[in-house]
């Protein structure tokens, strides 16, 4: 599966028109879902991607229903049907103890569950809204995700809304002050509507952070690091992770390998860090002895 689901996810971000929703599918088909509760075995990847589409398609045709019967005018009106619908109704929310599990950054899991990261649940807003003929655009303030609901040009009206919360809705006091819980000053800057590889990548990222933390899950890691490295914007750190992740899951001379490859990257603009790195590319090898 992973060949096949690699392969589709480098073409999809590589596509004019990438899909978050589709590369966020693939990316969990990384993940052994042989450990799904009850002992379920695991789909394959076309059953997963289209039972996720399949289920996306029934929360939109729920909100289409909804707005034939109510008929919402303002982006407030929208935004309080959509909370109606997918944070009352099909209660999808979160919790501080999602941060705690990798479930809630994989999108099988979090429409199976209903709960998941901030981001997450923004992605099954915006994916549900745009199949619903609705304007709602991903919002990636720093630390936490969120929804704009109508515009995005400055002069159109819209509202923010808080997928975490249910839909609750945001003034700029309080998204102002979600980026300064992030250690970042707020600016009408940060509202522009993310970018769907931005989106993918920060996806990738959380993966990462939440794998980092766990040692035990360093194989997490390296697929999400080698995801990230398909993208055709991504850190140039990422390549130095990879090849230490080789070198933690026991592939040394790989490991090896791409540090001295990254290491004459740097040789251009920091000799000491090259050095550091080609230090610890014989490290790596040392443990062969």
């Amino acid at each position: 599966m992973t060949e096949q689901s690699r392969a589709r996810f480098r073409a999809e971000a590589r596509s004019e028109q990438p899909d978050p929703v589709l590369l966020c599918l693939l990316a969990a088909a990384e993940h052994n879902l042989a450990d799904l509760p009850g002992g379920e075995p695991p789909p394959t990847l076309e059953e997963l991607v289209t039972g996720c589409l399949a289920a996306l398609d029934r929360h939109a045709a729920a909100v289409r229903r909804a707005v034939a019967e109510r008929r919402p005018g303002s982006p407030e009106e929208v935004a309080a049907l959509l909370a109606a619908v997918l944070g009352g109704r099909e209660r999808f929310h979160g919790r501080e103890s999602d941060y705690r599990r990798l479930e809630s950054s994989l999108l099988p899991e979090v429409l199976r569950r209903r709960r998941g990261l901030p981001i997450m649940l923004s992605l099954v807003w915006t994916a549900v809204a745009a199949r619903a003929g609705l304007t709602v655009h991903g919002i990636a303030l720093p630390g936490h995700f969120i929804v704009a609901v109508g515009g995005p040009v400055p002069d159109e009206q819209y509202v923010l809304a808080d997928p975490f919360h249910g839909g609750r809705l945001l003034d700029m006091q309080d998204a102002a002050h979600l980026a300064l819980a992030a250690g970042h000053r707020f600016t009408p800057e940060l509202l522009t509507p993310a970018q769907p590889l931005d989106l993918v990548l920060r996806v990738l990222g959380n993966i990462r952070s939440w794998a980092g933390e766990r040692p035990e899950h360093a194989r997490t890691q390296l697929w999400a690091t080698e995801l990230a490295l398909l993208l055709p914007r991504h850190p140039a750190q990422l390549r130095l992770e990879r090849a230490e992740l080789l070198v933690r899951t026991g592939d040394f001379l790989g490991g090896a390998a791409e540090m001295e490859e990254y290491a004459r990257i740097l040789d251009a603009f920091d000799p000491d860090a090259a050095a550091r790195v080609r230090q610890e590319a014989r490290a790596a090898r040392h443990r062969l002895n």
